[in-house]
């Protein structure tokens, strides 16, 4: 296994989390906006009321994207170990 494999590895690995994290981080990103601004508006300073918002979405885009994020891991893994017998000899 030559250092190029292992940092083609890894940059797969990378990337793929940065996709992953990004379909759950951007609709709470969003939420978190939207809810700051109607803070904002009203001059209701109350923690709670972004956090609950953001994690129902979370929870929400879990619950809608969960297969796809799982087919896609599982996808990595099966290609990664199939590429075994390569990365040896």
């Amino acid at each position: 296994m030559t250092e190029e494999v292992v940092l083609d590895i890894g940059r797969n690995a990378i990337q793929l989390v940065i996709v992953l994290v990004s379909v759950l981080l951007l609709p709470a990103l969003a939420v978190g906006l939207l809810v700051s601004v109607f803070q904002a508006a009203t001059q209701i300073n109350e923690q709670t009321l972004s956090f609950i918002p953001k994690l129902l979405v979370t929870f929400f885009v879990l619950i809608i994207a969960g297969p796809w994020i799982l087919n896609l891991l599982v996808n990595y893994m099966r290609a990664l170990i199939h590429d075994i017998p390569g990365f040896i000899g």
